[in-house]
């Protein structure tokens, strides 16, 4: 039933199940090893005097079920702000109840009601399953980009260079 699941914003003392979920996503996506986030990075970028990310927790009759972590981005093209959404965990025992759908809408309507005016997320080239979700919701892959990174030692050594 629909009725017992709960959608609040997550607070300081959320951070070690948020944790959790994230390290528990990583498993799932057989990627142990990139997670290398702590609680307490949890707790001092999400909940700190000035927060990173958001997120919004999803709960059935008082026990974790979900989670969708955002944070408010800036498209100058658009000339408007949106969110991103990070990470959406739902928990195995709990998927087949549109949870992650609903913690999207409830992201979705947190986000406009501050000001977004759009939502981008990326999702993992393995994984169809999540890719086919976000297509049947509508949120589609913008074919005309690519993401690009730098990380770590790389970022560091790159941040440290001086200017040309």
């Amino acid at each position: 039933m629909q009725d017992d699941i709960r959608i609040r914003l997550a607070v300081a003392d959320d951070a070690e199940t948020i944790h959790a979920g994230l390290k528990a996503l990583a498993t799932s996506m057989d990627a142990e090893e990139k997670f290398v986030a702590t609680v307490e990075d949890v707790r001092r970028y999400g909940f700190g005097e000035a927060p990173a990310f958001e997120v919004l927790i999803a709960e059935a009759d008082g026990t974790f079920a979900g989670l969708c972590l955002t944070f408010p981005i800036f498209s100058t093209w658009m000339g408007t702000p949106g969110i991103y959404v990070q990470d959406l965990i739902v928990e195995t025992a709990f998927r087949g109840r549109r949870i992650g759908e609903r913690l999207l809408h409830a992201a979705a309507k947190r986000g406009r009601a501050q000001g977004a005016r759009y939502l981008r997320l990326s999702v993992d080239v393995e994984n169809v399953r999540a890719q086919a979700f976000y297509d049947r919701l509508g949120i589609r892959h913008a074919r005309d980009e690519q993401i690009h990174m730098i990380k770590g030692a790389d970022f560091d050594a790159f941040a440290e260079q001086e200017e040309p």
